[in-house]
């Protein structure tokens, strides 16, 4: 019997774009358009929880892989892009101090117990009816209500669209908006969690989704252009003062990427004791911005004297949260395509970009039936979740909304403008890969995660639909060690 998870519940083991997130319950993770914030060793994601009237929800994790879910952080419904921020650097807490005081009438020491009230708070702040919208708690996770009336921003009473939210090194908040207008700025928020006034701004052309990061004296503005729910490429601008202009825009990633089909949400430090890691936090939004969206994590390169900030594209990685080292998946088995079972029209060539310099080709005329295939065998199993993954290139990775999964592996659906890649372990269901990780198409290494048999008898298969023009080349399938 095969299993292949489209939502595991077990733990985690690796970052993967793409793949659908679950939480420790085994639920798909609801928190688009958020951020993080890090307590002591705890990381606490709110983002907006599509599935619930866009509420203001929470996850928390130790290792920013597994994230338990701690619900919904308010009432207050419509909140888009809602962002956590700690005032005054502390809590609202009572404090115990002991102390000795002689008491000269009685000629003794007396101990005294003296309470002292810390005056903190924790603020969500998010668009709601294009104001902005602060929320309060005196703890970080749940009671957060409104203390404060909704407003436009100052200092021109601006609607606005997307929050973002950043820390400078004094402890001073900054309130990021892609406010109308065109005009992207930055406020101030003051110590009462009230917003102050716009000490930058950024003019002249449709930005939205803005994040920014400090590393060694410079401040850098990731923003999206605005596209709707369509990816588009991100662009980076810097400057050397928090009011100071910014000089760019430069792309974070190749245009042609998209930025790996994400918009930017917010921008992550990972300080250890080796080095420090910085993550690009992008959400994979389906065609509507719905729950159903993906998540895009990626660890950024960045050289502060040159200027420069790039996403590293990884398609499966973690950062250890204590060294800030980020490590990257082993290959226990690599299987060539060219040593695979080809059936039907499926040919092997030449591949000058290949690791083995052979490949598969075929377009849907070759791999559209039962007969045209590559079949992968004696591929081990565990008979537990595990990792693979499928190296492959297709000519066009846009796709038709069409389900798979209910056709038999005899009677394929008909082909369509665009086309699908699809695969079949142990002869069991026909599933499109896309299902199993949106960047199918997009990413020349996709992984999934499959329960096999275990032992070394397991047949995967792997094939297309389509129109004559989608051409689709596959060079092996790579299956990973696992996590001790």
């Amino acid at each position: 019997m095969i299993r292949i998870l489209t939502t595991p519940v077990f733990g985690a083991s690796w970052i993967v774009p793409g793949v659908v997130w679950t939480d420790t319950d085994g639920v798909k993770i609801d928190a688009h358009g958020g951020g993080i914030f890090q307590h002591e060793n705890t990381f606490y994601w709110v983002g907006q929880g599509d599935g619930d009237n866009v509420t203001a929800r929470m996850y928390s994790s130790t290792d920013l892989l597994n994230w338990e879910n701690r619900g919904l952080q308010s009432t207050v419904g419509g909140m888009w892009r809602p962002k956590l921020a700690k005032l005054e650097g502390g809590f609202r807490k009572l404090d115990m101090e002991i102390a000795l005081q002689y008491a000269l009438d009685e000629g003794c020491w007396r101990i005294m117990v003296i309470l002292v009230l810390i005056l903190m708070s924790l603020q969500i702040y998010g668009q709601v009816s294009r104001h902005v919208q602060p929320l309060e708690s005196t703890q970080i996770v749940g009671g957060y209500t409104i203390t404060q009336p909704a407003v436009y921003l100052p200092p021109n009473n601006y609607s606005y669209s997307d929050t973002g939210i950043f820390r400078d090194d004094d402890g001073t908040w900054y309130l990021l908006t892609s406010a109308d207008h065109n005009t992207l700025q930055v406020n101030q928020i003051h110590t009462n969690g009230t917003i102050g006034a716009r000490i930058n701004s950024l003019t002249g052309a449709p930005y939205e989704a803005p994040g920014m990061i400090k590393v060694d004296g410079i401040y850098f503005l990731i923003v999206s252009g605005k596209t709707a729910y369509a990816p588009n490429p991100n662009k980076m601008f810097w400057t050397t003062s928090i009011n100071g202009t910014w000089t760019g825009p430069f792309d974070i990633a190749p245009n042609t990427t998209n930025t790996y089909d994400s918009q930017n949400s917010f921008e992550l430090a990972v300080e250890g004791s080796e080095c420090t890691t910085y993550v690009y936090m992008g959400d994979q939004f389906d065609a509507t911005g719905s729950e159903e969206s993906n998540y895009v994590w990626l660890p950024m390169a960045i050289n502060s004297s040159a200027k420069t900030l790039t996403l590293e594209y990884h398609s499966m990685w973690k950062v250890n949260v204590s060294t800030g080292i980020v490590s990257f998946p082993t290959v226990a088995k690599r299987h060539e395509a060219e040593h695979a079972e080809l059936s039907g029209r499926a040919v092997g060539a030449d591949c000058e970009h290949c690791v083995s310099k052979r490949a598969v080709y075929g377009n849907c005329n070759w791999l559209v039936s039962r007969h045209s295939t590559v079949t992968f065998h004696n591929v081990t199993g565990t008979g537990s979740p595990q990792w693979m993954s499928f190296q492959y290139t297709v000519s066009n990775p846009k796709v038709a909304n069409l389900d798979y999964t209910t056709q038999s592996t005899n009677t394929l659906p008909p082909p369509h403008p665009a086309g699908e890649t699809y695969i079949s372990i142990n002869n069991h269901s026909v599933l499109k890969l896309s299902s199993l990780n949106s960047r199918a198409g997009y990413a020349k290494i996709v992984p999934v995660e499959v329960t096999l048999n275990r032992g070394d008898g397991n047949v995967v298969e792997f094939g297309a639909v389509g129109d004559e023009d989608f051409e689709v080349e596959i060079e092996c399938l790579e299956v990973y060690e696992e996590e001790s």
